[in-house]
């Protein structure tokens, strides 16, 4: 079968290794933090490890980082279960017999879970797998063996499980489009990752990171992101998550030819999209409320926070800004900014607990 063929090949061209590791993950967000440190704690348990978040999270991404971490000798083994049709996803889950259909293959073929031995497999988008392929899915997690395709023989597996979704699987199972008893089985382990707008402090980090990773690609001197072009990445609300800065980063990479990214490189695909994450800063109806002084300390607390983080020092972030560095230091004590230790960030303080004084 030449449909056969040509998909077995896409699934091996996917199957490069490529060695992610938690390291490789930007931003110091606390629930990403959480969720690192909670991956780490099962990557080497074997246990089934259910991902969801929205698309373009870093769900594989995940996954890889868990199976490296994990000290697996066997390759990951990446499954979309959305992109394989029906007729063939079950003849590469778990191969098949010599004359099992017309135009098998002599002598048959190995599926992904032998072929994983001692690996990884992870089905990307289960929630789209097709309700017969299921119920075998749950047989092999249930037993730890395959039976190929017009076989008899059941053949041990050893491979580990990941699954990651966008969809909600509860959902789908109360309206009878995913088995109930799958669901279950999967969901021993459960990693939400969080989309990018509820990471925003993160992006100065992610988008400088990605920028770099671009400059040295397309051979470009190292560039950095204006204030401006910052502010309109954090005032976008960000649907396609991290998949889509890193499209937005690269295309400005490739776009601007000075040192800074300006504004109008950051070409956005639903610019109005924005304007929604702006949560710090005081809103219009508060006028009457609070004095201007305040409102306008909100803002410029907004501006600072966002400069200090897209640049590497007080001082570049003073140029940027136009100000003295004794002015921005200053600006820096009145509004108790400060940048931690550990996460390089730069935060407003926290007030004191009660408890604390």
């Amino acid at each position: 079968m030449k449909n056969l063929r040509e998909v077995k090949e896409m699934v091996d061209a996917v199957s490069t290794p490529l060695a992610v590791t938690f390291d490789d993950f930007i931003g110091h967000n606390p629930a990403i933090s959480n969720l690192i440190t909670f991956a780490r704690k099962i990557a080497e348990t074997g246990t089934i490890v259910s991902i969801t978040g929205e698309s373009g999270t870093g769900k594989e991404l995940f996954a890889r980082a868990i199976h490296f971490e994990s000290g697996r000798t066997g390759p990951f083994i990446p499954v979309n279960c959305a992109a394989l049709p029906e007729q063939l996803i079950e003849s590469e889950l778990f191969g098949y017999v010599d004359g099992a259909f017309t135009g098998a293959r002599k002598k048959g073929k190995a599926g992904l879970f032998e072929a994983a031995g001692d690996g990884t497999i992870f089905l990307d988008e289960i929630g789209d797998m097709p309700p017969g392929t299921q119920a075998k899915i749950l047989r092999v997690l249930q037993d730890n063996h395959v039976r190929r395709i017009g076989g008899f023989e059941e053949i041990p597996v050893n491979a580990r499980v990941i699954t990651a979704t966008n969809k909600n699987l509860k959902d789908m199972v109360r309206a009878n489009r995913f088995r109930e008893d799958l669901f279950y089985r999967i969901n021993v382990l459960t990693i939400q990752i969080p989309p990018l707008k509820e990471r925003l402090m993160d992006i100065p980090l992610m988008a400088q990171s990605f920028l770099r990773q671009f400059n040295l690609k397309l051979g470009k001197s190292e560039q950095t992101i204006s204030s401006g072009a910052m502010a309109k990445l954090y005032d976008y609300s960000w649907p396609g998550n991290v998949r889509e800065l890193k499209n937005v980063i690269e295309r400005a990479a490739v776009l601007s030819d000075s040192e800074n990214i300006e504004v109008d490189s950051i070409l956005l695909s639903h610019e109005t999209a924005g304007h929604g994450n702006r949560r710090n800063c005081p809103d219009i109806a508060k006028v009457g409320t609070i004095s201007l002084k305040d409102l306008v300390g909100g803002y410029e607390t907004e501006i600072l926070l966002l400069t200090l983080n897209s640049t590497s020092s007080i001082r570049e972030a003073a140029r940027k800004l136009r100000l003295s560095h004794t002015a921005l230091l200053k600006k820096v004590e009145k509004y108790q900014l400060s940048c931690g230790s550990k996460s390089s960030q730069w935060n407003k303080a926290e007030p004191p607990r009660q408890n604390d004084l």
